[in-house]
């Protein structure tokens, strides 16, 4: 059965809704699930030739993975992870971003404005789960959005290869930032990417329906994370959403 998007059928829409329905999306604790979401970071972005071959197989950033207002995530099919994502919350300059590392002049200003930034990065995905899934990275950066929902964000961020600018300019309605720079320990350029997610937020999710959430959901997957040295105490009704329909 396939649903109607816009006044036309959408058999995208209905496969990564059925994906969404096989899958589970949750924050990862425990030393061996985050090991293996290290061990997928390593071989997804050795793949890519994104960074040099380790003798410890594993892509682990310390002081990101493991800042308190910041969430490895995880996609599980039939159990097993296959794709993950980190994504972290900032209200403050002086909170983690690792995007600002890069791209300070203008991520910075907008966090001393009092702006809340959700930055994602080490996006992965296992081989044979990307082959089978092709839907798989619209389930993975679907975090992402749930969390600028959550934390009533201002703008929602993506550092990224120049070559997948395209794809967040189509889906979500990306602008440039900046142009291409060189980016700690990757052996490529990135840009970053910004969105106004208020002002996106409805007309993004009436064309792709799967970016929709409940506050339960987001709940679940990010209450406790620390943001401006708190937790989000969450509402059912967030001010995002109230912003975006104003």
């Amino acid at each position: 059965m396939t649903r109607r998007v816009g006044g036309e059928r959408s058999y995208f829409v209905d496969h990564v809704l059925n994906l969404l329905e096989k899958a589970e999306c949750r924050r990862v604790e425990g030393v061996a699930e985050r090991d293996a979401a290290y061990e997928i970071r390593y071989e997804a972005y050795v793949r890519e030739r994104m960074v040099s071959l380790s003798e410890s197989r594993r892509l682990h950033d310390p002081i990101y993975d493991e800042s308190s207002n910041a969430g490895i995530f995880g996609i599980f099919i039939g159990g097993e992870m296959a794709s993950t994502i980190r994504i972290h919350v900032a209200r403050d300059e002086n909170e983690a971003l690792p995007s600002s590392a890069v791209f300070g002049d203008v991520i910075l200003p907008r966090l001393r404005e009092g702006r809340t930034i959700v930055d994602s990065a080490r996006f992965a995905t296992k081989l044979e789960f990307s082959r089978r899934f092709p839907e798989l990275a619209y389930v993975t950066v679907r975090l992402t959005w749930l969390a600028a929902e959550h934390f009533s964000a201002d703008y929602h961020l993506a550092a990224i290869r120049p070559e997948h600018q395209a794809f967040y300019r189509r889906v979500f309605g990306h602008t440039a930032w900046t142009g291409e720079r060189d980016y700690p320990k990757l052996n490529c350029k990135v840009v970053c990417m910004g969105l106004d997610f208020p002002a996106r937020k409805l007309l993004v999710e009436a064309r792709y329906p799967f970016f929709r959430s409940t506050w339960a959901e987001r709940e679940k997957l990010f209450g406790g994370l620390l943001v401006n040295g708190r937790t989000h105490g969450g509402h059912p009704v967030s001010s995002g959403a109230v912003r975006a329909q104003a």
